[in-house]
């Protein structure tokens, strides 16, 4: 069974740091894209970042690009995102996300509050 756990959010000021975690299981994590998802209140969920399994090819959305960093470590079934110079706008519930064999799988999230 699928499964993909994130943590490490909580209440930041404007301008500190937060690293996120996602730790998988159910499948072989190693060969598998990650990608990470936040959604705002009364918002759409929205693309974060995505890391292809080998690490050689990963994308940012133009919102976070120079202040997040996204990383994984296949020996731990592990993705992360490290979040640098974060902003009230970066308030979210972020989630992980990949895709198994055709199937989607989300985790429950972890909420990053961002204040002013």
């Amino acid at each position: 069974q699928v499964q993909l756990v994130e943590s490490g959010g909580g209440l930041v000021q404007a301008g500190g740091s937060l690293r996120l975690s996602c730790v998988a299981s159910g499948y072989d994590f190693h060969t598998y894209v990650m990608v990470w998802f936040r959604q705002a209140p009364g918002k759409e969920r929205e693309f974060v970042a995505s890391i292809t399994w080998t690490g050689d090819t990963i994308d940012y959305s133009d919102s976070v690009k120079g202040r997040f960093s996204i990383s994984r470590d296949n020996a731990k079934n592990t993705a992360y995102l490290r979040m640098d110079s974060l902003k009230p706008e970066d308030t979210a519930r972020y989630y992980c996300y990949a895709v198994v064999r055709g199937f989607q799988y989300w985790g429950e999230g972890t909420l990053v509050t961002v204040s002013s």
